[in-house]
């Protein structure tokens, strides 16, 4: 399962680079194949331990302000290992 989320805490102002800081800390603590773009951290691995992660770092948030928009897409498809890597390379292949 792939899971894209991102965490918006409100009222804080432009900057959000020492939030999502505090957020890829708890996932590269956590073990989780993630990858970090520039609007979102993807994630991939069992529902269970995504979800914990992403639980993890919106108390994470929480705990920095008063309020906070977490968005989150799960592309979730049966057989698939290494889906992440997987899809880019698909892509790459069909430009190339």
């Amino acid at each position: 399962m792939i899971v894209e989320f991102s965490i918006v805490p409100i009222g804080k102002g432009e900057s959000l680079s020492g939030f999502v800081a505090e957020c890829i800390k708890i996932v590269k603590e956590s073990g989780v194949k993630y990858q970090l773009t520039p609007m979102c951290t993807i994630l991939e691995g069992e529902y269970d331990e995504v979800m914990e992660v992403i639980k993890k770092c919106h108390m994470k948030i929480m705990s920095m302000c008063d309020r906070a928009l977490t968005s989150i897409k799960i592309d979730d498809r049966k057989g698939r290992k290494d889906a992440m890597t997987e899809k880019v390379k698909s892509v790459k292949e069909k430009i190339e």
